[in-house]
């Protein structure tokens, strides 16, 4: 008997050291605000970060696309030498040191099909642009997910400790009862049973919420754990409010889908021709029988190619093809949309019932657990009442902490598919 006593005292000494741990580490973990945590994973994000590189690109190709457009100019320089000047009687034919310098300025007059490819440039930029915000609204998304999943975790140690905390005081009454006599060893090993149970939901809990606090950590980009400071206010919108204009992922499926549209009603400037105007001057020097010092010259070239083995035809298919793919991507995803808010407010409804009735649960099991303590110090309940009466309270108390992380995620989503966090 003593050394079953021994046993369970070494063991929960070993479990008040490791809450002690885990309180010291927690005290290290820094918290953040549900502001600045978004803020901050928006800023710090890598895939935020990748985003941008990809603006960058879009906007290179379409300084490229554009510098086709613009007027060239290059200028040349050559010196020739040969063995000996060419005469014919007394005039120079070919100089033995001749220089010769010029320059050109050409012009596209008529370029149709480049100048849509300066356009479709300019809105692969902006789709670019739509793709970065996009893409840290997702971000803000899974931090703002993440920081809620840190307070359900927190909220559940906090309801497993107290759970734990309730099972310690009763063991310790038990085991004085049952050293002074008046217990039984039964009523000491339930007690025992329920404290080594309720110690192992702790660790549990813990985990998560660890885990959870790394997880937020990594959205951040902070080389550690971050913890939840506060719970976050989220105001619901009313019934009418259900314009989708904000929503990032619908603004750039809609840019995709008008690109594609330009880029097919653009199909028929391929078949216009292009036209370069030219102006090169030139100076020589010496000049020479074939060559005057100062010349100029002047072009007007026009180029179109009749026949290319059906490419245009070709090209055209697949741009109406890329039209109705973005055509049908944008209608699916407001139908979803419209479907995210019409569940996201059944889902707060349904929340809000349900936090009401766990709140009512959790009282009653409170109340219950008391009368029951209370019945059992003074003889009038059994152990087993009262163990029974732990465990509902504690899983009121959970039930709670879930409704509640319901009703935070519930109305997350619906701020999400209305577009008013994180566009």
């Amino acid at each position: 008997m003593r050394e079953s006593r021994r046993g369970l005292l070494c063991g929960l000494l070993v479990l008040a050291a490791s809450a002690a741990r885990v309180r010291a580490a927690d005290a290290g973990v820094p918290a953040v605000s549900f502001d600045e945590a978004v803020r901050r994973a928006v800023e710090n994000n890598h895939d935020v970060a990748r985003a941008a590189t990809a603006i960058l690109s879009a906007e290179g190709l379409l300084g490229k696309a554009r510098a086709v457009t613009l007027p060239e100019v290059e200028t040349f320089a050559t010196e020739s030498l040969i063995d000996e000047e060419r005469v014919f009687g007394t005039i120079v034919a070919q100089p033995h040191d001749q220089l010769v310098v010029g320059a050109t300025v050409s012009v596209r007059v008529l370029a149709a099909s480049q100048w849509a490819a300066k356009a479709h440039a300019a809105d692969q930029v902006e789709i670019a642009k739509l793709e970065a915000a996009d893409i840290r609204r997702q971000v803000s998304v899974a931090t703002a997910q993440t920081y809620l999943a840190v307070i359900a975790a927190r909220r559940q140690v906090e309801v497993d400790e107290r759970a734990r905390d309730n099972a310690q005081a009763q063991y310790d009454h038990a085991r004085t009862r049952f050293e002074g006599g008046a217990g039984s060893r039964l009523d000491a090993l339930r007690a025992a049973d329920v404290l080594a149970t309720d110690e192992v939901l702790v660790e549990r809990s813990r985990l998560v919420h660890t885990l959870t606090r790394e997880g937020l950590g990594v959205l951040m980009a902070a080389d550690g754990p971050v913890d939840a400071a506060a719970e976050p206010l989220f105001e619901v919108p009313a019934e009418d409010a259900g314009d989708l204009s904000l929503r990032t992922d619908l603004r750039l499926l809609t840019a995709q889908r008008e690109a594609a549209d330009r880029v097919l009603r653009d199909s028929w400037k391929d078949w216009v021709p292009e036209v370069v105007a030219s102006f090169a001057p030139l100076y020589v020097d010496p000049a020479s029988t074939f060559e005057e010092s100062s010349t100029w010259r002047a072009v007007l070239a026009a180029r179109f190619p009749i026949y290319l083995g059906g490419e245009r035809p070709a090209d055209r298919k697949l741009r109406q093809a890329a039209l109705e793919s973005a055509a049908i991507d944008l209608d699916q995803a407001e139908l979803r949309a419209r479907a995210e808010v019409r569940s996201a407010r059944e889902a707060i409804a349904a929340a809000e019932r349900g936090l009401a009735q766990a709140r009512v649960a959790a009282g009653h099991a409170a109340e219950v657990l008391s009368i029951t303590e209370t019945a059992f110090r003074a003889g009038a309940r059994t152990n087993i009442e009262l163990v029974d009466g732990q465990r509902r309270a504690r899983d009121a108390d959970t039930a709670v902490g879930r409704a509640e992380d319901l009703l935070r995620q519930a109305k997350l989503e619906l701020l999400v598919a209305l577009g008013w966090f994180g566009g």
